[in-house]
């Protein structure tokens, strides 16, 4: 029943690596050893980041830490490198530069760079004093005039160069960045003097700083239009730091190392705005910094992703806080709000629909339509559970005089990281004091399901679990009722012993899990019954299929050279299922594989003979082609040929990336979100389709009912020049062949430039496929018998980003606002979609993205005419990510798997 990854923390351990510490791990410890090591060693940066992350498991399971560094790992893109973290340290913790510079060396030997920003306020007020200065405040902020930005600008500096200088000493690469970030305009000059409001912040030296391999420490001060430097709250400066840079994780360093709750001093574990924001801020021990600190939070989350959290916390906590489950400062997010109804109208009939039939087990095997388990809801009483987003849906069947049973528990992978799932089973929990349910009995979250239950006992490959009964006997008479009414399918009785494999294990585990609310934490008690875990804030959202699989498996690339490939490969290193067996370039031959991290690959020249001798021996599960048009054929065909020799059961899947299959009726054309799930899942040969195509028919396909029977739909769409290809560029200095753009941005002198006006393939892609699904009434109704478009592509000096203008004529008028609800419910439920509520789609929205993004709906005065603005990354969700998307699928994996979201 419950659809994702067990969140039960194991009590087992990774063995222990050759560094050992006496008493309690920590993580300022196993930076210290790991420091330690490189003095006496030269080991490689992989073998570095494989020790460390061994070190990390003093303080967590492997499974939470290896979790966490590939949510991290994924989060960034080469053209946008700071979506880790925003680090904020406060004045008092400079002071604890030795542990500090170790925390931040840690995340460094992981591959981890976030963006430091630091205040200096007690170094300063005890600089100022001493000069006979006295500090002087209103409303909070420091009153600055002349002498006093003197002093502060060179404490400032002088701490940044000590931080820089820790750092380097402990082999961490780090750029002072003192200026150039912030824009300011005077907050108010005349009663804050030299004080300034951020107005702009330019990330370049930022992203410049960490592509050269280096950690970005800032100081919060910034300048004005004319080259006055203002001091700025660091506070403050970290906020629109983030603001601009979209981090999933905001952490704020002070020497407290949480908020504390007034009365009974004892520190929150963690924050959920939505739901306790309101309460909380009533409460009368919150007030003055506190309130403040929870008001600027709120405003600061409120700006950003779902995905996005705020952490408070001790500078030697850090790994305890980003690497396990229960963390160790304060944690703040938004969450989400709860809902309860009784009746599928309440709740939405076509969302509830869209859940069952992505999510439900009896629906994914084909044992039930959505149709049967809507109709078998009704026929008792029901209540339905759920949280806003829909990430967890439950529904609870209680019948007057019966007891209930918990008939579906529907979970995303977001809504079990996220601990939705143990918020909404504790609500259920608050209106029975008895439940029954099921789960299969290889459901891999099954040690979810006995933690919070009295008892279970399974049949035939299926379990039952019961809370709130202690007597087998009543058990037994609970069990009888439902089977003669036929409200269990299975027959469960008699009843045997109960059993709880997974609690002691569990119990023992190391760190308790986080309570949901904003109270202390309370210690872990299996008397709690269900004790709701901290889970996730950072977890990139992902739907999840019912009982999707696990199983680890290999996929061999085939052309990864180019851009496209090089995004498979990292999009594939952070994937929990799947590793690269195999990538062949014929140019790279025997150099090894850049990017890569789960294991050592060299690169190969496969040749169609390779290719059919490793699909006829089993070597890999899928093949990726992302080759040339025109080149795919003859590996496909020694893939085919292979796979008739096999004695497997199953053939490979092949994804094609190229255009050479795209028209193919025996390929299944893969794009999940107009062509469905179903055929994607059930095919071994898929054609990816183009970049431009991808967005053309995602801005068309809603509006296929509107179209004009003599006027075509034209697209204007411009891309970042990666979209052009590759060429080999000149070889490094140890020999290794290089790939470069085919057009530059400096060849395009600013400009763009439009190439193949007519006949593009992309143009035949997009009609071709949007006539398949072209309503069947739409020529007798006065609409077109195919799609046809018009498209004009653009090249453009940006590296990657594809923005698509389409015009499309109608057949008779219609709104702006209809026109938005159309794609609104046509996309509301997708993961890698997003309808903006106003203004059109830029670069800063598409570039890096892993999904598509419209907005703009503009509809011609006489309303005949619509125009509308899509974009996606040409290397995203225009190849990788969605070839990703459709292995997934058809390898049986979650189909988001491996794909960082917001």
């Amino acid at each position: 029943m419950l659809a994702s990854r067990a969140i039960v923390k194991s009590a087992s351990r990774a063995p222990s690596s050759c560094l050992a510490f006496a008493g309690t791990p920590s993580a300022v410890k196993a930076a210290k050893a790991i420091v330690s090591v490189r003095t006496v060693t030269t080991a490689s940066p992989q073998t570095d980041r494989d020790t460390i992350t061994r070190l990390l498991y003093s303080i967590g399971t492997k499974r939470e830490v290896e979790r966490y560094l590939r949510i991290f790992s994924s989060s960034s893109h080469p053209s946008s490198p700071a979506k880790f973290a925003v680090i904020k340290i406060g004045g008092a913790v400079l002071d604890q530069l030795d542990e500090l510079a170790l925390s931040l060396s840690f995340l460094y030997r992981v591959g981890l760079y976030p963006v430091v920003i630091h205040g200096a306020g007690p170094q300063l007020n005890e600089i100022i004093e001493r000069e006979g200065v006295i500090p002087d405040y209103i409303d909070g902020i420091r009153i600055t005039d002349a002498r006093t930005l003197q002093i502060a600008r060179r404490v400032f500096l002088e701490e940044n160069l000590r931080l820089v200088s820790a750092l380097e000493k402990l082999g961490t690469r780090a750029r002072p960045i003192t200026s150039g970030v912030f824009t300011a305009d005077y907050l108010d000059q005349e009663k804050y003097g030299l004080v300034g409001k951020i107005t702009k912040v330019d990330k370049r030296p930022l992203e410049a700083s960490i592509r050269a391999g280096a950690l970005p420490i800032l100081t919060s001060l910034a300048e004005s239009a004319d080259g006055q430097i203002l001091n700025v709250n660091a506070d403050i400066a970290a906020g629109e730091l983030a603001k601009e840079l979209e981090p999933l994780k905001i952490v704020y360093l002070n020497d407290k190392g949480g908020l504390f709750h007034g009365v009974t001093g004892e520190k929150l574990d963690v924050i959920n705005l939505d739901e306790e924001y309101n309460n909380l801020m009533k409460e009368p021990w919150v007030k003055y910094g506190v309130k403040l600190k929870l008001r600027e939070i709120k405003e600061l989350l409120d700006h950003l992703p779902r995905s996005s959290s705020v952490a408070i916390i001790k500078a030697d906590s850090l790994q305890k806080e980003l690497f396990t489950d229960s963390g160790a400062g304060t944690l703040i997010r938004r969450g989400y709000k709860l809902f309860k109804h009784s009746s599928i109208e309440a709740v939405g009939a076509d969302r509830l629909r869209q859940v069952i039939h992505d999510r439900d087990p009896d629906v994914l095997s084909g044992e039930k339509s959505v149709a049967t388990a809507l109709s078998e809801l009704r026929e008792t009483p029901y209540t339905i559970y759920g949280d806003e987003p829909f990430d967890v849906v439950a529904i609870v069947s209680h019948p007057e005089g019966e007891v209930p049973i918990m008939t579906k528990l529907l979970a995303s992978r977001s809504g079990i990281l996220n601990s939705v799932v143990d918020n909404v089973f504790r609500s259920i929990k608050k209106d029975h004091r008895k439940l029954f349910w099921t789960a299969k009995a290889d459901d891999e979250n099954r040690g979810w399901h006995f933690e919070r239950a009295d008892g279970s006992f399974t049949r035939a490959g299926r379990s039952l679990f019961w809370y709130g009964i202690q007597d087998v006997k009543e058990v037994e008479a609970a069990v009888k009722v439902f089977e003669e009414k036929g409200r269990i399918e299975r027959s469960y009785l008699p009843v045997g012993p109960s059993v709880h494999p997974h609690r002691s294990a569990a119990a023992g585990a190391p760190g308790a899990k986080r309570s949901y609310s904003t109270s202390a934490r309370k210690p872990w008690s299996l008397g709690m019954g269900i004790g709701a875990s901290r889970g996730y804030a950072t977890a990139a959202p992902a739907p999840v299929s019912a009982l999707p699989s696990t199983e680890p498996k290999k996929v061999a690339l085939i052309g990864a050279r180019g851009f496209t490939g090089q995004a498979l490969i990292s999009l594939v290193d952070s994937h929990p299922h799947l590793s690269l067996s195999h990538v062949s370039s014929r140019q790279l031959a025997g150099y090894g594989l850049q990017g890569y991290s789960k294991s050592a690959v060299t690169y190969s020249d496969l040749s169609p003979a390779d290719v059919e001798r490793m699909e006829t021996d089993g070597e890999v599960d899928a093949w990726i082609m992302a080759l040339p048009n025109g080149v795919c054929k003859p590996f496909v065909d020694a893939v085919d040929r292979g796979a008739e020799k096999s004695t497997g059961s199953k053939k490979s899947v092949v994804i094609d990336l190229g255009a050479d299959y795209r028209f193919e009726k025996s390929w299944t054309y893969g794009l999940p979100e107009l062509y469905g799930r179903d055929s994607v899942a059930a095919s071994t040969r898929i054609s990816n389709p183009g970049c431009y195509a991808t967005s053309s028919q995602l801005l068309i396909a809603p509006l296929l009912s509107y179209l004009h029977p003599a006027a075509i739909p034209t697209v204007f769409g411009i891309s970042g020049y990666s979209g052009a290809g590759t060429i080999s560029g000149q070889n490094d200095p140890d020999g290794r062949p290089t790939t470069v753009a085919k057009v530059t941005g400096e060849s395009l002198g600013g400009g763009i430039r439009a190439y193949s006006l007519t006949d593009h393939i992309h143009e035949r892609e997009a009609g071709a496929h949007l006539s398949d699904i072209l309503p069947s009434s739409s020529a007798t109704s006065g609409g077109p018998s195919k799609v046809q478009i018009g498209f004009i592509p653009h090249i453009a000096p940006w590296f990657s980003g594809i923005l698509s203008t389409v015009s499309v004529p109608l057949r008779q008028p219609i709104s702006a606002k209809e026109v938005k609800n159309l794609f609104e419910e046509k996309y509301g439920n997708e993961k890698l979609i997003k309808v903006l509520e106003k203004g059109v789609p830029e670069l800063k929205d598409v570039e890096g993205n892993q999904g598509w993004v419209v907005g703009g709906f503009q509809v011609h005065s006489s309303g005949e005419r619509v125009v509308l603005v899509g974009g996606l990354d040409n290397l995203l969700k225009g190849a990788a990510t969605q070839c990703l998307q459709n292995l997934n699928l058809a390898l049986g994996y979650d189909e988001y798997a491996g794909i960082p979201l917001k």
